[in-house]
């Protein structure tokens, strides 16, 4: 049987999948918002970081993963959010929220700014081990999406793709979305090559994550 490219990541064991719970048990703190990069916290710790566009149900997944209700915000207008948000994951991790893409409401010199501060943040950050994109599974890949890879890309980060909302996908439209989702993917040399699929309301994918997540070094 031919493995298909960018697989659905495997069930982790059951010690790998302790150690992603232990690793979320602990405390969960927002930090600060950051505008530029001398308002970074300092590099004390490994973190990873979450991108997508507006409405991709980032904070939602945030949330789920941390366990702690209303910790990530979502703003109600897309683009409107324009900072790098830190959260404390007990004392070992970073989660770091950045700011929706997609800026039809955003003035171009607030995007200008914001793209300048994300190159910033993913070419300058030595501690950050790993992005994850969100993709919304209901829509797959779009040419905002590729935008953010190939940015991925340039700053030499690794990217693996989350695919949030899987929920909402009918049985018989999620192989045409991932098989579009995996072209796209391909195209990326930063591209991890697994896909995570999870879903904040049922909590599909969320152990998973966190095992993930808790194995970067």
């Amino acid at each position: 049987m031919t493995q298909l490219p960018f697989p659905e990541v495997e069930t982790p064991d059951t010690a790998t999948i302790e150690r992603g719970r232990k690793l979320f048990a602990g405390q969960s703190e927002f930090v600060k918002g950051v505008v530029a990069m001398s308002g970074l916290p300092p590099a004390d710790r490994i973190e990873v970081c979450f991108a997508g566009r507006s409405n991709v149900g980032k904070s939602s997944l945030i949330n789920a993963l941390t366990g702690t209700k209303g910790l990530a915000r979502a703003s109600n207008t897309p683009g409107r959010t324009q900072e790098i948000n830190y959260f404390t994951q007990g004392p070992e991790l970073y989660l770091v929220d950045l700011p929706g893409y997609g800026y039809a409401n955003a003035p171009l010199p607030v995007v200008e700014k914001w793209q300048r501060l994300l190159k910033q943040y993913l070419s300058g950050r030595q501690t950050l081990r790993r992005a994850f994109v969100l993709i919304d599974a209901r829509h797959g890949v779009k040419p905002v999406d590729d935008e953010i890879m190939k940015l991925l890309d340039t700053s030499a980060v690794t990217f693996q793709c989350v695919l949030t909302k899987t929920d909402k996908v009918k049985a018989k439209d999620r192989e045409r979305i991932l098989a579009q989702v995996r072209g796209a993917l391909s195209k990326h040399p930063a591209a991890f090559p697994e896909i995570i699929l999870t879903s904040s309301e049922k909590g599909d994918g969320i152990s998973t994550l966190r095992s993930v997540i808790a194995t970067l070094e």
